[in-house]
Formats: C-alpha cells, structure tokens, sequence
C-alpha cells in the first residue's frame, strides 16, 4: 500500500473516518527533516499494508489542519484510531522508533 497524499478535501475521509488507525506524516518541501524521513515512512507504509494505513498531509497547502491539531514543528507524525489522534511525535524519527511508536500506540 502507497502513503495516501492528504488535503483539506479528503482530511475526513481518509483520517477521521479510516476504519483502521492512520499513521498522519506532516511535512513540508522546504523541510530537510522531512525529506530524511519520507523513505522511512514508506517502508513502514510498505511492511504494516493493511494493518496500519499511512498518509501524508503538506502543510502548506492544508494549514488549517495542521493548525487544528496542534502541529508546531515539521516533520511530526500522528496516529489516529476511530478518528481520534491517540499519539505523537515531532521531528525526524528511525525506521525503528516510527515501528515502536506504532507497536505501542496502534
């Protein structure tokens, strides 16, 4: 499974209303950080297909989102489950601490 590119338009659709939990990448093209970081989301996308669905939003192009849910820094990664976001993390995290951080909370 691909890591699904979210906008305003499909923010309720494809987070809120997932039926699995979501794994939200923040990120932006000006963000070294989140360049680093893009690949290693993928290969989390890639070895959790299906159990976990991972999407990605620019906040510069849906800002408001961004700012709805609290985002101060990029790259910052959110779970969410039934809608709801049940953890965070901001900054640039490994392909071992993003498999942790979803080990724990999902």
């Amino acid at each position: 499974m691909s890591n699904v590119d979210v906008t305003n338009a499909n923010f309720e659709e494809e987070v809120l209303n997932a039926e699995q939990p979501v794994l939200l990448k923040f990120w932006a093209p000006w963000c070294g950080p989140c360049k680093v970081m893009a690949p290693v989301v993928d290969e989390v996308a890639d070895e959790r297909d299906g159990s976990v669905k991972v999407a990605s939003i620019n906040v510069d192009d849906a800002p408001e989102i961004a700012a709805e849910q609290g985002v101060r820094g990029v790259p910052t990664v959110m779970l969410f489950k039934s809608g709801t976001k049940v953890a965070s993390l901001v900054g640039a995290q490994s392909k071992s601490q993003l498999s942790q951080f979803l080990d724990q909370n999902a």
